[in-house]
């Protein structure tokens, strides 16, 4: 693909995807937010949140991790598409019925009880929604994506509002508008897609069976420890000091979810933009341009976040919550290296080394466990944040030396490790509230946005160059 085309196709599936999210985010914000706190206590708070999550870990296992194989298989151009999502769909079917055998088991699980049936909806109806928005996106279908994902989350406001304002459902009505907010926008998918033109199970293929499974197994395991490095500070949080400040602490990742949500944005353009590169070469260029910009944009809005933490967390959540606002700077240091973990997760993606991915994810989710263990009931809540950090940081080490043997990328260290000092010293004098922190950690970030605007003013210039070559 032609230099101009690469940027050009990046920023046109940036631009339509960041609207879509964007969106969904604002409502997600202003919303559902402010909603949640309002009808749900910190402690139901807190154990919606370990029901989702938890259903959230089972799902890889339940689908074997095909949808990522769907994704990955339908944009390289060398399956037959129909094969492939026939498939995908084929395991996810066999996946949820042998599922349902272990339901006497699921309802043991404390976070479950009396949620289990409604956590089979919510598996089945997300692992489907997946499957179909995988497909469509290695089809390069933003649009639809896009309009899908609004639509999505209009629906679930709109469940939420009746749920829990009118109906006073609770714990019940969350989880219920979720996996009906799924199941619409997988009809919404197949019929506008015109997927169901694709589902021919004659089209199963052993070969590509196997090629699938191959490339998915591995993934489940990995999305296993990433849950366990995400999630597993909320049950130890829980377990150490109560659901109250489980409640509290999960709140609190809600902000440092707007680094994820540009991330996020990014990372799915970018997929869908650099497996079409064929050349090792070329692709190693747009790799090291590509991450400059991604990386100046994540520094950046990190450290806007923590200085803003604060006055965030005041206007978008009820009182009773506010004393969530102090574990968001060590969030956002952790999110900021998960964002980079995900960046350098794409060259394992490309190169289709889902083993090698694993490999790093278990050294990092084994030290998130130790410090976990050590530092919460020590510190509370800011262990869990700290140890969260903190094994993000080893994995962005670690996969930063290892991808080097596949895709050399260039990563600006001065400027990386310059940023990651004046992130650490905005984040510490947050926390501990230093005299006079509010303009300490606003000049530290004047600070970050003058290292870094040159090389987003330069990323900005060559994809508008690129866009008029186009």
């Amino acid at each position: 693909m032609a230099k101009s085309n690469r940027y050009k196709q990046l920023f046109s599936f940036t631009l339509i995807l960041g609207i879509g999210t964007v969106i969904s985010k604002l409502m997600t914000y202003v919303v559902l937010t402010p909603l949640y706190t309002a009808y749900l206590t910190p402690d139901e708070f807190g154990i919606v949140e370990l029901v989702v999550q938890t259903a959230n870990l089972l799902m890889p296992l339940v689908s074997l991790g095909i949808n990522q194989a769907v994704l990955r298989f339908g944009m390289d151009g060398e399956t037959d598409r129909g094969s492939v999502l026939t498939t995908g769909l084929a395991v996810n079917l066999l996946g949820f019925a042998a599922f349902l055998l272990f339901y006497p088991l699921v309802r043991m699980i404390p976070a479950f009880g009396e949620y289990a049936l409604l956590v089979y909806l919510f598996i089945f109806c997300s692992i489907t929604h997946y499957l179909f928005a995988y497909c469509i996106k290695s089809m390069h279908r933003a649009k639809l994506f896009t309009i899908c994902v609004i639509i999505g989350t209009l629906i679930t406001v709109v469940l939420d509002v009746l749920f829990l304002a009118v109906l006073d459902m609770g714990i019940v009505g969350y989880i219920l508008a979720i996996a009906l907010s799924d199941a619409i926008c997988s009809i919404i998918l197949i019929l506008s897609g015109k997927l169901y033109k694709l589902i021919r199970f004659k089209n199963l293929k052993s070969a590509v069976i196997k090629a699938m499974l191959k490339y998915s197994i591995p993934l489940i395991p990995n999305s296993a420890l990433w849950w366990i490095t995400d999630y597993s500070d909320r049950y130890m949080v829980t377990l150490y000091v109560g659901e109250a400040a489980n409640g509290l602490y999960s709140l609190a990742y809600r902000l440092p979810n707007m680094l994820i949500m540009v991330c996020g944005i990014f990372m799915d353009a970018w997929q869908m933009s650099v497996l079409s590169e064929k050349s090792r070469l070329e692709r190693q260029k747009f790799f090291t341009n590509v991450f400059a910009m991604y990386q100046s944009i994540i520094f950046v809005g990190a450290s806007a976040l923590i200085v803003g933490a604060k006055l965030v967390t005041r206007i978008m959540a009820h009182k009773s919550y506010f004393d969530s606002w102090q574990y968001i700077p060590t969030l956002v240091m952790a999110t900021a290296m998960s964002c980079f973990v995900t960046f350098l997760g794409t060259i394992y993606i490309v190169e289709k080394r889902s083993k090698s991915s694993l490999v790093t994810t278990v050294i990092g989710t084994v030290v998130n466990l130790i410090g976990n263990f050590i530092l919460i009931p020590r510190m509370g809540a800011h262990g869990a944040a700290l140890s969260t950090a903190g094994s993000y940081g080893l994995v962005v080490a670690l996969r930063g030396f290892h991808t080097r043997k596949f895709i050399p990328i260039g990563w600006g260290l001065p400027r990386f490790s310059l940023n990651m000092i004046l992130l650490i010293s905005q984040c510490f004098v947050m926390v501990f509230e230093l005299t006079g922190w509010e303009y300490i950690c606003s000049a530290i970030f004047i600070l970050v946005l003058i290292i870094n605007f040159r090389n987003v003013l330069g990323s900005v210039r060559q994809v508008i160059a690129s866009r008029k070559e186009g």
